[in-house]
């Protein structure tokens, strides 16, 4: 019941949109009827919220991933390093973690200037799309890079890289630099620049400024973007943060 309850949850999107209840079983293959009562047991654990005939992600959940310790640690070793980035640059600056294949966003400080992205915190993007992701990716353990470059490569938009060894190219210029860059290829006219963090060998976490297309001086935005990176790695190896030295 377990899995069934898991699969109710994980049917919801980003948007945070309602469904209804026969677009949750069909949405997990369930029986109406078994939907229905994980639904209500849902309903009643904080877990969704009914409202009418629909059914949204409950308050509860939202307080549950604000307690989970390790990103909890490493948002608040980072906040500061976040904070001193946006005003150096005044943009969309943004933290993450990987899991799996994808970098998940545990923090995001919006711009001035309203940028349309598809990050938001808590929301996950394809590794190889993003400036975040390709530093998470660039200075994680070789069989991961050799893991993603074996598989399909995601398109988000016409500029993502699909070809395994252009990418592969990509990921060996970030590992001379230090620095990823990510042009047009998770949103049109966005372009990014991001560092890796580090609490031992590998990433633990990246940070990056995404801007304007027409904005994006990578001359101009990189010291900042290190020096960021380069002072949550040095608190977090002194034990200001306790995120371990294993890969989120």
């Amino acid at each position: 019941m377990l899995d069934k309850a898991a699969s109710v949850l994980e049917c919801f999107r980003p948007d945070g949109g309602a469904f209804r209840l026969t677009e949750i079983a069909a949405g997990t293959g369930l029986a109406k009827t078994t939907a229905f009562r994980l639904c209500a047991d849902l309903v009643r654990l904080g877990l969704l919220e009914r409202d009418g005939d629909s059914y949204r992600l409950g308050g509860k959940l939202f307080e549950l991933g604000s307690l989970v310790p390790r990103r909890l640690d490493l948002r608040e070793a980072a906040l500061p390093f976040l904070q001193d980035l946006f005003e150096a640059t005044h943009e969309t600056v943004h933290l993450g973690v990987r899991e799996g294949h994808d970098v998940v966003y545990i923090e995001r400080i919006h711009g001035h200037r309203t940028l349309s992205l598809p990050s938001r915190i808590g929301g996950r993007l394809p590794l190889t799309c993003t400036g975040v992701g390709k530093a998470l990716l660039a200075f994680s353990c070789p069989e991961l890079a050799d893991e993603v470059l074996a598989g399909p490569l995601a398109r988000l938009t016409p500029y993502s890289v699909t070809d395994p060894a252009r990418l592969r190219t990509v990921v060996e210029q970030i590992q001379v630099s230090g620095l990823a860059y990510e042009e047009q290829e998770a949103a049109l006219d966005v372009s990014c620049i991001a560092s890796p963090v580090f609490d031992g060998p590998t990433a633990v976490a990246a940070l990056s400024v995404a801007v304007p297309r027409g904005r994006f001086h990578p001359a101009q935005l990189a010291p900042a973007v290190r020096t960021a990176a380069l002072g949550l790695s040095r608190v977090l190896r002194s034990g200001g943060g306790t995120v371990g030295g294993t890969s989120l």
